[in-house]
């Protein structure tokens, strides 16, 4: 970074909402900053589920096959009683349908899903810089200019946008001064990532009947190691060392044959149920753990966080290519009340596992949860419950194209588009082509066959209906053919728009000096084209004006380095055809009226 730098979003923290923002600005090409004030990435394993919804999160940004590789399934339970072991279950297993093809929760430590998200971030030419803090900031109505602190010394960056993702400490809320009300639990835990000798891999091991005695030791898949977590008295000082936590294995389980070996990372914490006030100021947002702290307790946590970050990364970028800046506003309207009501779920589950009852069904999936009565889903677009509605997630089908090859819902809603989907329609009733806009058609006369009748399943559309899927998989409308006219204004108001096409001008006639023209018509002739020279040199100072802009973004390559010059380079290359275009099209002009 240089002394003063400009880019679109800064983002504050690389936990699992930093980094899923960062992989989404990615890949709509805008210029973000990402930093923590840590030296290096977390090690530890604090929150290991990764639930179904967020596992569609990750397939579209390209991460699932990685994060699916690095951990596994929850392993069957081991509970020692007096009776002796018993197994059971800490999650109801559900066999994956066409429409939710992850039914499964995953058990991956959350340094491994950094690492994966991390790699991804690397393939799309961006890194995290570690070891350089917030410190600073002042919003005015044009942006944010932030000062960082790092190896090097303070800079000031000016960027469009600030988004605190620093956790539940956040310096960012707190800089705001955002209230971050709620309550502490009464409970007091610990956690360890330890190499422990004593005790099988394939289940995981809880001891004790209450919170005075309960200890646990998880597999973590991926590595060797063990997650020791247990509640702890307030009043008691904790040794976190190999020889410490044996010693308290020890005492909560009555064996000796239980040895720990080596502490990779350890925490105490107090448990905190809390949610902020608002999730914005001006141009500052608030996502993930800095927005809302829970108990570990169903692993919605991380999870939220994720879908906190994917939530806001397509109306980040579509503001800054256009979209009203009042499709922000959204971002609080729907994610706060999910955080709200996941908070309920996760201190319902804290009181469970008091008593011992740690089970999990389909709750704690978050595939349940929409924005059903968001701003964002259309007016007017179906209210009953024949199939899906503007607010759902969108389902997944497998479908075969025209063509004969099979595929998915989920692979064509895969990227930062849009999907229109038409069932059974008229090939020539849809809406007008526009970027960031894919339409596909599903029947006899369109581009995909439901041949395995999923989609009508999943969707329940009739002929001649339209559903709008957004870029975060959610449904926007469902509307019949005679309605397509309110979804292309909708579009409209999330930045969608069709390409202006600009109509050349009829040539006219070519004329002569000697020609037998009338005196007015050869005096209308002239007219023309001094006109037509205008615009020539109008064309010429905009190319002249195109070119000092190229030679500033030039020297933006140059002073901001590698990480910002594919994006530079492009606008450079934008820029050139622009100017050419424009100068082209005043030489035809010039050409045709002489």
């Amino acid at each position: 970074m240089t002394p003063t730098t400009d880019t679109d979003v800064i983002i504050c923290g690389t936990g699992a909402a930093g980094l899923t923002l960062a992989l989404d600005l990615a890949r709509r090409n805008i210029a973000f900053l990402l930093i923590d004030k840590a030296a290096q990435p977390f090690i530890g394993s604090r929150g290991k589920g990764i639930q179904p919804r967020s596992q569609e999160v990750f397939e579209d940004l390209g991460v699932i096959d990685r994060i699916v590789a690095s951990g596994g399934e929850y392993p069957v339970q081991r509970v020692y009683t007096d009776a002796g072991p018993v197994d059971e279950a800490v999650v109801e297993l559900s066999e994956a349908t066409p429409a939710e093809p992850y039914q499964i929760p995953l058990l991956v430590p959350q340094f491994l899903t950094e690492r994966r998200l991390r790699e991804r971030l690397a393939e799309l030419g961006h890194a995290p810089h570690y070891g350089h803090e917030l410190v600073g900031f002042e919003q005015d109505t044009d942006g944010v200019s932030a000062r960082i602190a790092g190896p090097d010394g303070e800079r000031t960056v000016r960027a469009a946008y600030l988004i605190g993702a620093d956790g539940g400490s956040s310096f960012v809320r707190k800089a705001l001064g955002i209230g971050f009300p709620g309550k502490t639990l009464g409970v007091r835990a610990i956690v360890a990532d330890v190499l422990a000798e004593g005790v099988s891999w394939d289940v995981w091991h809880r001891w004790g009947e209450d919170t005075a005695s309960q200890v646990s030791l998880c597999p973590l898949y991926g590595t060797d190691l063990f997650q020791l977590q247990a509640p702890v008295p307030f009043d008691v000082d904790l040794d976190l060392s190999a020889e410490g936590l044996t010693a308290f294995l020890r005492e909560r389980t009555g064996r000796d044959d239980v040895v720990i070996r080596a502490v990779n990372w350890a925490s105490a914490f107090q448990m905190n149920a809390r949610l902020a006030d608002t999730y914005r100021r001006g141009r500052v947002f608030l996502t993930g753990d800095a927005a809302h702290c829970h108990p570990p307790t169903g692993g919605q946590g991380l999870n939220t966080s994720v879908q906190d970050a994917y939530n806001l990364g397509w109306k980040l970028a579509a503001v800054l290519g256009g979209a009203p800046e009042s499709l922000l506003e959204t971002y609080e309207s729907e994610r706060r009340p999910i955080a709200e009501a996941v908070l309920g779920l996760s201190e319902k589950l804290l009181e469970a596992a008091k008593r011992r009852d740690t089970r999990r069904g389909r709750e704690v999936s978050q595939l349940d949860l929409g924005y059903v009565d968001s701003p964002l889903s259309l007016p007017g677009s179906r209210r009953d419950d024949q199939g899906v509605l503007a607010g759902d997630r969108a389902p997944d089908a497998p479908v075969t194209g025209a063509g004969g090859l099979p595929t998915r819902l989920f692979t064509l809603f895969q990227g930062p588009h849009w999907t229109l989907l038409g069932h059974d329609v008229d090939d020539t009733s849809g809406p007008t082509p526009r970027p960031g806009l894919h339409i596909h058609t599903i029947g006899a006369r369109g581009d995909l066959l439901d041949t395995g009748g999923w989609v009508q399943s999943a969707y329940g559309l009739t002929a001649e209906q339209w559903v709008l899927v957004r870029p975060d998989g959610y449904v926007a409308a469902v509307v019949d053919t005679a309605e397509l006219a309110a979804v292309e204004a909708y579009l409209d108001t999330v930045g969608v728009r069709p390409l202006a096409v600009a109509t050349p001008p009829a040539p006219e006639p070519h004329m002569s000096e000697s020609s037998t023209a009338t005196p007015r018509t050869r005096r209308e002739h002239r007219q023309v084209r001094t006109a037509a020279e205008k615009r020539f040199a109008t064309a010429q100072r905009e190319l002249q004006d195109l070119s000092r802009q190229f030679q500033r973004d030039l020297r933006t390559v140059r002073r901001q380095g590698e990480t910002k010059a594919i994006v530079a380079r492009s606008n450079l290359a934008e820029l050139a055809v622009q100017g050419i275009t424009r100068l082209a099209a005043g030489l035809r002009t010039d050409r045709s009226d002489r």
